[in-house]
């Protein structure tokens, strides 16, 4: 991938989010569609960004039991999108039927710990051990399972990428250097080191949508990869 950064585009108003598309769309490698996007705007707002030209990752982290997860990733198909991300917790069986059930061209990523989460809320619902060590085991579990890949903290990137060489490894919560506010993402670094550690995808949001000039944002983080 020439450009590994996807902009996390979760804006409320879709024309917004479009233009926001457009203007940072050579300085991007993809846009990412969460939970948020695809709840205000279904399928159309998919197709109406995927018209920008860039690939589709659409972070839906789905959850359930294995049937209903695998109906779910069929009923995407239309959309093409380039990545899909599950829930790894959702276990084995779940991981399989969403691959199985996916589109030839798309990606299937398995969620391993939020990176809003730190060990304590871990232990808060009874997962023993550290973040890190949970995000190892849950990599492990998705590889097995004949996943293309997880999503992961830059914490644990390194790690990861050291068992699973040719895992497609996705880094959300990441922040510029520059970048003061942690939001609510508790465990981040920046670009650099999470693409530097074996990442494959770098997702970065606010850093970008929230800046005064976004396109100039962008270009800036693509500058220190």
């Amino acid at each position: 991938m020439s450009n590994p950064i996807y902009l996390a585009l979760d804006l409320p108003r879709l024309d917004s989010a479009v233009a926001l598309a457009q203007k940072v769309r050579q300085h991007v490698g993809g846009l990412k569609l969460g939970l948020e996007f695809f709840c205000a705007h279904g399928h159309h707002g998919v197709h109406e960004i995927a018209k920008v030209g860039l690939p589709i990752f659409l972070d839906l982290k789905l959850h359930d039991i294995p049937n209903t997860v695998a109906a779910a990733m069929q009923s995407i198909h239309v959309l093409q999108p380039a990545i899909v991300t599950v829930h790894a917790s959702g276990g084995r069986a779940m991981m399989e039927d969403a691959k199985a059930a996916a589109g030839e061209s798309t990606r299937v990523v398995g969620v391993t710990v939020l990176t809003s989460l730190d060990d304590n809320d871990l232990a808060r619902t009874g997962v023993g051990g550290s973040a890190h060590d949970q995000a190892l085991r849950l990599a492990d579990l998705a590889q097995e399972a004949g996943l293309d890949g997880i999503v992961c903290s830059g914490h644990e990137v390194g790690a990861v990428h050291k068992r699973w060489k040719n895992g497609y490894l996705i880094v959300p919560g990441l922040r510029p250097a520059d970048h003061g506010s942690k939001e609510d993402q508790k465990r981040t670094v920046t670009p650099r080191a999470a693409r530097d550690a074996g990442a494959s995808v770098l997702v970065i949001g606010r850093p970008i949508t929230r800046a005064e000039d976004p396109a100039a944002a962008a270009r800036a983080i693509e500058g220190t990869l």
